[in-house]
């Protein structure tokens, strides 16, 4: 019987080995009335132990109070709250609000950054921000023009600055950070302007450069280790990115990080993905275009990887692999083990061993992919661990400026950067997903720095034969690959859900809604038209003795960039203005952070 480790064994692993993380946020992380960090925890699996707010009073919900952010364009990411105070970002220019929860939500600072506005144009797919971070006392932003800084959390002076890349090759910033220990870890976007991947770990105390992993290119760039870093349970091997590109092509070769980090303070590593590899012209890189597509573990201190493992090889639909992975303790056939869960933009759901990198899990999290037959998962096998590319839908195969219809999902992926949640309680995973598929032409494309380096048009529709709708809201079995419940929706669901000890999960909708379920059978028990689409991420905390639910609202990101930049052309936005055309019938530009309580006074007050 394939049992999860209930309760004991998440508490375990967020608040184990302390002394090998940064104390602050481990501190910060272990307050359930706190929401001081984006993911929730390390372990990334935005869960609370907070049930005031449960299943069977969720339908009282109302709002308390609401702060507009004064910015338009897509809101991602949620608040922190950090004692008495609760830190608001926004998208491009970023700037930052402390709000005193003791005050009505009244302003205690601002921080207003003065960046260039070119940048703007050298953002993929909208002034999105996922996000602040918390350390020792400081707020850390990372900006869109790369400059990552540092405020004191109780005044917003800033402490530090420091400028991570260069807008003007087309290296930009869209995530958010992650702090461990006395290091933060930084990443990259740009992979659609031929940036090369990497992350960086910078000290916290002065933003000093401490160690670069690049995704691409000589070992020792890489920090990977030919003899001691795995790959399905093998060496790498020496140059073995290098060997899996032509000529200097891995220079300009993607694999960027813009998406989510997780730590696991017992083994010390930190793991992320990669992004897709430039261009999205696949016959102008032959090879398996290594490491773009990849989860990678490394360890916080050295930067040094312990295990890779490629996805996509060669990837031919722009399946960036950048997003959660989400860490818990559980059993796969009567075994505790520790898990890495990971629902990719491929359409796959992954289970691994985060320990090893053993591949345990590899299943469709929508029926309607077709682009793969499934992957090897026979470790006799020459092709272990490699997805079966379906000959009809490989943009590779097919050739250049031919058109490639009917692929599933789209390039958007069956699910983008927006993070899944994991409840401890029902052992279930809550998984925001596309319902999408495209059409894909590539065609050549010549690098030229800070210039688009993308290499093919695309039209993205709903699935064929489906509900008609371009969303589902799913559980996740991640020890079995099965879906236990799904929950069409009309659009994709972009926004990051929240499970709760009170058995509720919560998600946001395009058209505006914020939504409860119940976790065990996904039956609706609330819901709610913020002013604008959400693509936030839902957050929770406990104030006063009484729990609130927030979300930022503000449509935008890649399924909403028609709306957030007022594109018409159906193929501008790579693809996702013409498919998401309709929205602008349900929703409008807005920038609101709406925060939920049920009525009366705190419970035991």
């Amino acid at each position: 019987m394939k049992n999860l480790l209930k309760g004991a064994g998440i508490v375990l692993l967020l608040s184990g080995g302390s002394a090998l993380a940064n104390d602050s946020v481990l501190a910060e992380i272990a307050k359930p009335q706190q929401w001081a960090i984006q993911t929730g925890d390390y372990a990334n699996s935005r869960y609370s132990t907070l049930d005031q707010i449960n299943k069977d009073n969720v339908k009282d919900l109302r709002v308390a109070w609401t702060f507009s952010t004064g910015v338009l364009r897509g809101h991602e990411g949620s608040p922190l709250v950090i004692g008495d105070v609760m830190y608001v970002h926004t998208p491009f220019p970023n700037n930052v609000f402390a709000l005193d929860l003791n005050d009505s939500g009244k302003i205690l600072w601002r921080y207003a950054p003065q960046q260039d506005p070119n940048v703007i144009a050298v953002m993929c797919c909208d002034t999105v921000n996922r996000g602040l971070a918390y350390a020792d006392g400081m707020i850390l932003m990372h900006q869109a023009d790369t400059t990552l800084v540092a405020l004191d959390a109780k005044t917003g002076a800033v402490k530090w600055s420091v400028k991570t890349g260069d807008p003007a090759i087309g290296e930009t910033n869209t995530a958010t950070v992650l702090p461990v220990k006395d290091k933060v870890i930084v990443g990259v976007s740009g992979g659609e302007y031929g940036v090369r991947g990497r992350v960086t770990a910078y000290a916290l105390a002065d933003g000093k450069e401490v160690w670069k992993a690049y995704s691409t290119g000589p070992d020792a760039e890489m920090l990977v280790d030919p003899e001691k870093t795995m790959v399905l349970g093998k060496p790498i091997g020496a140059d073995s990115s290098l060997k899996s590109w032509e000529g200097d092509q891995w220079k300009i070769g993607g694999g960027t990080t813009w998406g989510w980090y997780s730590y696991d303070p017992d083994l010390n590593l930190i793991y992320y993905g990669t992004g897709n590899p430039s261009t999205w012209n696949p016959s102008q890189r032959p090879g398996d275009n290594k490491w773009s597509m990849t989860i990678m573990a490394r360890d916080a201190d050295t930067g040094m990887a312990k295990w890779f493992y490629q996805m996509t090889p060669h990837d031919e639909w722009d399946y960036d692999g950048i997003n959660e992975m989400i860490l818990t303790n559980q059993q796969i056939d009567g075994k505790d083990r520790k898990l890495l869960t990971h629902f990719d933009r491929n359409g796959l759901g992954y289970t691994l061993d985060r320990e090893t990198g053993e591949l345990l899990v590899a299943e469709k999290f929508d029926p309607k992919v077709n682009w793969t037959t499934g992957v090897d998962m026979d470790p006799a096998s020459e092709t272990y661990g490699r997805p079966a590319v379906v000959a009809q839908y490989s943009t590779q195969q097919n050739g250049e400026d031919e058109n490639s219809t009917g692929i599933c999902p789209a390039a958007l992926g069956s699910k983008d950067q927006q993070p899944a949640a994991f409840s401890p309680k029902t052992g279930l995973f809550y998984v925001p997903t596309n319902h999408v598929c495209m059409d894909y032409e590539p065609f050549r494309v010549a690098y030229t720095a800070g210039q688009p380096y993308v290499g093919a048009t695309l039209s993205m529709f709903p699935a064929p034969d489906s509900h008609g709708g371009m969303g589902n809201f799913i559980a996740w079995d991640n020890t079995t690959g099965t879906i236990k419940w799904s929950l069409p929706e009309q659009f994709s669901v972009w926004s990051g859900a929240l499970a709760t000890a009170g058995d509720v999960v919560f998600y946001g909708t395009l058209e505006g809604y914020l939504k409860a379920v119940d976790a065990n059978t996904g039956a609706e028990l609330y819901k709610f038209k913020t002013p604008s689409g959400i693509i936030g991420n839902v957050m929770t905390y406990e104030h006063g003795g009484k729990q609130y639910v927030g979300i930022l609202s503000g449509v935008g990101g890649w399924a909403g960039i028609g709306l957030a930049a007022g594109l018409t052309n159906p193929n501008d936005g790579l693809g996702a203005v013409g498919g998401y055309a309709a929205l602008s019938d349900y929703t409008e530009l807005g920038g609101q952070l709406t925060v939920f309580e049920l009525p009366g006074a705190p419970s035991g007050g």
